[in-house]
């Protein structure tokens, strides 16, 4: 699987222009972690995150002044997003192993990563994307396979069921370099985990 078969293409992105405050607004409103930033053309910049709007932006509560205690001067807070924007510590690219994204994503901990193709914003990558392509139905996936499958080599001649994730295929020609393309189309589909042919380990038992 790749980063495009995953990811988020309809992306809620902010100007740097934009207010910090807006920017703010859309991250709870959502239940966003992180905004990308596109200029006036479409190019990525940079993102805005919870902790990026968060900076300096709580007041000191007054009731501090009470107790006589000096109240610690605060720099003013920044107005609008190319303020306080930042780098994202991971971006990807379309054609980015979602196996290779995710170990980095949880080493990281990193909760989304934008997906930028050349310099524009392409889209965005979820831990719940991930989520919910491991989890898909296993009739969607098989549809899927099918489908890909009779693109190769006609309506047919594969027979494909999927428990789980994992994706038995039957080949009633038997043919091994076939079956590796077979493989390479089943493990591109979201949703797989694994791809088995029985007649042909069954075969290779008995040979």
């Amino acid at each position: 699987m790749r980063t495009r078969d995953v990811m988020t293409t309809s992306v809620v992105t902010v100007r740097p222009g934009d207010f910090a405050r807006h920017a703010a607004g859309l991250l709870s409103d959502n239940g966003f972690t992180m905004l990308p930033v596109v200029d006036d053309s479409g190019a990525f910049v940079g993102v805005v995150t919870e902790a990026d709007v968060l900076r300096d932006r709580l007041p000191v509560d007054p009731r501090s002044l009470v107790h006589g205690r000096p109240v610690p001067e605060r720099p003013a807070a920044a107005t609008t997003v190319e303020q306080v924007m930042s780098q994202p510590p991971v971006v990807a690219s379309p054609a980015m192993d979602v196996a290779a994204l995710a170990d980095i994503m949880r080493d990281q901990d990193v909760r989304s990563v934008p997906v930028i193709d050349g310099p524009r914003l392409a889209g965005v990558v979820t831990r719940r994307d991930m989520l919910r392509a491991i989890s898909r139905d296993d009739d969607l996936i098989g549809t899927e396979i099918r489908h890909r499958l009779r693109m190769v080599a006609g309506p047919d001649r594969w027979t494909v069921s999927v428990t789980n994730g994992c994706a038995s295929i039957v080949d009633s020609m038997d043919d091994p370099t076939d079956r590796h393309i077979a493989e390479v189309l089943a493990r591109a589909v979201a949703g797989v985990v694994e791809v088995r042919f029985p007649e042909a380990s069954r075969a290779a038992e008995h040979g």
